[in-house]
């Protein structure tokens, strides 16, 4: 598998190719934005590891244009003190924020983390024999990590499936969002709760044919969230 690095300190290059190296992936990486998509586009990678603050085209950019092509999974990098809205971030697809300097273990467990299952799936047919879940229009293949609308496959981040399946599997149930923020990123992750809010909505946008009006993914007032049917 490939990661790729986009970010123009050399000394942060340096680090995250011997981390990525060393565990077994190759490395490719580009040193501001424009470049990056050129890269990205010859490269594939499995992975996107992305600073925010590059030269020209800025890492909220280079996210988005991504996004308009693919489903890889993006981690964010921020230099300590850089004042950040991760919101936007997270709005334009990315999965992961990671503050420099990082510790290397810590890097190297989100990596495994996100490249647990796989992202890119560019079979147009449904799946067979997996383990499955239909509601309504909606279908969702746990193994396969792929979601249908009526028979349509879905776009998906890593962090909008985990989200899902998370809920859908615990039908009914109704999750805080610092339940859901503990359970999907984690107790170190040091975002802001309304991080859950943004992904809520995202999902409602691929799966709700009306998401003013979710029949699907609720919100029970005062408390949080749950799937299942009104």
């Amino acid at each position: 598998m490939k990661i790729m690095l986009v970010d123009d300190e050399e000394s942060i290059r340096k680090v995250v190719e011997h981390i990525v190296r060393e565990n077994g992936y190759d490395f490719c990486f580009a040193d501001n934005g424009q470049r990056a998509l050129e890269i990205f586009n010859k490269e594939r990678p499995d992975l996107l590891i992305l600073d925010v603050m590059l030269p020209g085209l800025d890492g909220f950019g280079v996210c988005e244009k991504v996004r308009a092509q693919s489903d890889v999974p993006i981690i964010f990098l921020t230099a300590k003190g850089d004042i950040v809205d991760k919101g936007i971030g997270f709005k334009l697809g990315g999965d992961d924020y990671m503050v420099k300097p990082f510790d290397a273990t810590e890097l190297v467990y989100r990596i495994k983390a996100l490249l647990r299952r796989p992202h890119q799936i560019h079979d147009e047919n449904l799946p067979g024999n997996t383990n499955c879940l239909k509601v309504d229009h909606l279908e969702i293949y746990f193994d396969s990590y792929e979601v249908f609308s009526n028979g349509v496959r879905l776009e998906m981040t890593s962090k909008e499936f985990e989200i899902l399946a998370f809920l859908a599997k615990n039908k009914g149930r109704v999750f805080t969002r610092e339940q859901l923020l503990d359970k999907i990123w984690g107790r170190d992750f040091d975002g802001d709760i309304n991080t859950v809010t943004v992904f809520i909505r995202k999902i409602r946008e691929k799966i709700e044919p009306d998401p003013a009006k979710p029949q699907l993914l609720l919100t029970v007032w005062g408390v949080g969230y749950k799937f299942g049917t009104k």
